[in-house]
């Protein structure tokens, strides 16, 4: 089954880890980000279905204004690099101000 996306996915080349705000554990980094979901590397044992509440910052550093996102893991699959796992999300609840937030971010790295 394919998932189709709502808007276009940009790549992030900064390292901006996400956060299980549950465990406050960072998770993964960022891999790429629309304004409807994300993309994550990881190496963490991530449940498929599962909805997780994440937190990054989009300037890679723990300063600013966070971006708090609820998710729904809608894949997962082997990354390239050895151990890694992709893991595709969509966004269930985002403020309005977080997802112009982005929005603005996508457009500056189009």
């Amino acid at each position: 089954m394919q998932i189709a996306r709502r808007s276009s996915r940009q790549p992030v080349h900064d390292n901006i880890s996400v956060v299980d705000v549950m465990t406050t554990q960072v998770i993964g980094f960022l891999a790429d980000l629309s304004e409807s979901g994300m993309m994550l590397l990881s190496h963490a044992d991530l449940r498929k279905d599962a909805l997780y509440q994440l937190r990054f910052y989009l300037n890679g550093h723990d300063t600013g204004t966070p971006i708090n996102v609820g998710v729904h893991l809608l894949w997962q699959g082997q990354a390239n690099a050895s151990g890694q796992r992709q893991s595709g999300f969509r966004f269930l609840t985002i403020s309005d101000e977080q997802r112009d937030q982005i929005r603005r971010w996508v457009e500056t790295q189009e």
